[in-house]
């Protein structure tokens, strides 16, 4: 799993690559968390590079939806096919405000 970081004015986007699984998941966690909590709490998770999600990886990012709602933010995910089809199955598709690309998710943001 690798990442970078980009943080604006009044959102973050945090880009990911690799595998978000059992492995992975207490990483991302506490990373994302850690900048969900040094603001902006409005963040975009972009995985549109990550090649494999397993329940653990949909786990972490409920709770980051909550984490970032809990500090008054929103959590908004650029997904890859393979990402959205397992969310899908969960059917969390809806709570984890899943968006085609990181234009839609930063206009989302602004109607928020």
């Amino acid at each position: 799993m690798r990442g970078t970081r980009e943080v604006k004015e009044k959102h973050q986007i945090i880009h990911l690559t690799g595998l978000l699984d059992a492995f992975s998941e207490l990483t991302v966690r506490k990373v994302i968390g850690a900048c969900l909590e040094e603001g902006p709490h409005h963040l975009i998770l972009e995985l549109s590079e990550i090649s494999f999600i397993d329940s653990s990886g949909i786990g972490a990012l409920v709770q980051l939806v909550k984490k970032a709602q809990d500090a008054g933010g929103s959590l908004q995910i650029v997904t890859s096919p393979r990402v959205t089809q397992t969310v899908k199955l969960a059917r969390l598709e809806k709570f984890l405000s899943l968006q085609p690309d990181i234009q839609a998710a930063e206009q989302r943001l602004s109607l928020n």
